[in-house]
């Protein structure tokens, strides 16, 4: 299946690239800083906790700060492994080699797509073993556990979507970095204008961080599963669309 080839030739070529591999580093050393930080906070907190009846666990105090910190690193992140997904296939001139290929712009859209989701999903069960860790010690809630998974894969799925249309737009990766990243931002301050009470129904549906924090919470609602794949469907049509009108002759 030409997806699933496109896929693999992407997540090849990330490993080969050592920008991924810093990345991997990087993004797991700063994690495994906020989680013992997180737990040390516990650990300080605990013997308060017991004398209050219905105390938050480990998993509200540990687990779902640690995804929240988690969505914000990645948000810088995301944007670097995308920027390059067309762009510089347009910058080094073989797109028009790719899209005159026997394959539809689908799949090259999709592929391209899945290649960098493999990667952050292995970026995410990397992350996910250090609260599993907790279970050596304490029992964790994995209903929160999962709905903080779940939550972040949608997450990062919308922003790979949208870093991957932003590429279809430039050369220059730098450039589709920055536009993602910007785009991202305004996304997320959405939320904060929210919290101002300006218009709250519209922003509160519009912010891709509001749907994030609902699922963080264990508060599971079709609505935002809705809203995340609506976006990531929104995003790659348009992807799909901007290298349709390249193929297509003037």
């Amino acid at each position: 299946m030409m997806i699933m080839t496109i896929a693999a030739k992407e997540l090849r070529a990330l490993f080969l690239s050592p920008m991924a591999w810093a990345i991997l580093a990087v993004v797991q050393g700063i994690v495994a800083y906020f989680f013992l930080v997180l737990l040390d906070n516990f650990l300080q907190l605990q013997p308060r906790l017991a004398a209050v009846p219905d105390a938050p666990g480990i998993s509200s105090i540990v687990v779902a700060p640690l995804f929240a910190t988690v969505s914000v690193i990645l948000l810088l992140i995301v944007p670097l492994l995308t920027m390059r997904l067309i762009s510089e296939e347009r910058r080094n001139k073989t797109l028009s080699l790719l899209i005159s290929a026997p394959v539809s712009i689908s799949d090259i859209v999709i592929g391209k797509f899945i290649g960098v989701m493999a990667f952050l999903l292995l970026l995410l069960a990397l992350i996910c073993l250090m609260p599993l860790s907790l279970l050596f010690g304490t029992s964790i809630d994995m209903g929160l556990f999962l709905a903080g998974l779940i939550a972040l894969t949608l997450l990062l799925a919308s922003f790979t979507a949208v870093g991957l249309y932003m590429s279809t737009l430039t050369r220059q990766p730098i450039v589709a970095a920055v536009s993602t990243f910007g785009i991202l931002l305004l996304l997320w301050i959405l939320d904060i204008a929210n919290a101002t009470g300006s218009n709250p129904t519209i922003l509160s549906y519009l912010s891709i961080m509001n749907h994030y924090q609902n699922l963080l919470q264990g508060i599971f609602s079709s609505s935002d599963i809705i809203y995340y794949l609506l976006f990531i469907t929104v995003f790659l049509v348009l992807s799909i669309r901007r290298l349709d009108a390249e193929r297509l002759p003037h």
